[in-house]
């Protein structure tokens, strides 16, 4: 009996559930000498914006314990760079390809999924709406319902591709936004993004962050991460792409069994760049060993405890 790994989001159909996050793998290409990229049912692009942005100054990156703040300040080449350099190498080695956008307003947006749609290679993009909303007192997109729900329609309606919000775990309860993500037409939502952390010099007394503040990701978020997926999973039925400090294939299938439908590698790509892989066998060796041959007989298995 064969083991099917295949997975649809929206339009979307990848080979297998298992996906690099945005940030976490560059453009692929730079990964070329150190991961297979024939195992991943998706690389995630590094946050596009309109323009190149050169990010925010360093130290921008502190490790923390089971975990990693960064404040990157989405340092990229520009969405016209992406199209006309990156794309290609992606669509010539069958890299199923979600491109990842950011904007500081809707209109900014609008524009990225525009040309992002009638570039040839892109299957999917991934909304992230923790942006800060310039025009609104630069209160971010994804904390606010009203601004998440006016950025994503507004998207929405530019675009025929598979439309993937992602979205922040800084807000009291996520199911809202997850409702208002299928409500306004998405295929998918992705989560979760990074939480806001903060690490300190003790000696100098100063923040060690030039930005002071940044996301943290990594194993430490798992646990909240699995948390807030199972969470989404009873709120929605749209495909949730779940992410959140996987470190193994346990930790991937944890994922799957409170509600995802695919998996983000993120933060240990930069330590373990063939984890990809590695959970693609995983996902495959588990089905076996469970008499099961679809990994969709996976997601959402999750048996509560008995009172």
């Amino acid at each position: 009996m064969g083991i099917n790994l295949s997975v649809q989001l929206g339009k979307l159909k990848l080979k297998n559930p298992v996906t690099v996050a945005s940030g976490c793998f560059g453009y692929a290409q730079e990964m070329e000498s150190v991961a297979d990229l024939s195992q991943i049912g998706a690389v995630i692009s590094k946050g596009l914006t309109l323009e190149p942005r050169i990010g925010n100054p360093s130290p921008r990156i502190v490790e923390t314990p089971s975990g990693m703040l960064n404040a990157i300040g989405l340092q990229n080449d520009g969405v016209d760079v992406f199209i006309k350099k990156k794309l290609p190498y992606l669509k010539e080695n069958n890299i199923q390809t979600i491109a990842n956008i950011n904007g500081s307003t809707i209109e900014e947006y609008e524009q990225l999924a525009e040309r992002l749609s009638g570039a040839d290679g892109v299957g999917a993009l991934e909304v992230n709406i923790s942006c800060p909303n310039v025009k609104h007192g630069g209160i971010e997109f994804g904390v606010d319902p009203k601004a998440c729900e006016e950025v994503l329609t507004r998207i929405r309606k530019k675009t025929g591709l598979t439309l993937i919000a992602k979205l922040s775990p800084n807000v009291t309860h996520i199911q809202e936004f997850a409702k208002i993500v299928e409500g306004v037409g998405c295929d998918a939502v992705s989560l979760v993004n990074t939480y806001v952390g903060m690490a300190v010099d003790v000696n100098k007394r100063k923040p060690i962050l030039t930005n002071i503040t940044g996301g943290l990701s990594g194993p430490a978020i798992r646990p909240l991460a699995v948390r807030l997926t199972w969470q989404v999973a009873q709120a929605v039925k749209i495909p949730i792409l779940g992410m959140g400090g996987i470190n193994s294939v346990q930790d991937a299938l944890e994922f799957f069994i409170v509600g995802a439908t695919a998996i983000s590698i993120g933060t240990a790509n930069f330590y373990n760049p063939k984890l990809s892989a590695e959970i693609v066998a995983g996902l495959e060796e588990y089905l076996l060993k469970h008499n099961l041959n679809d990994i969709s007989q996976l997601t959402g298995s999750l048996e509560l405890n008995k009172k």
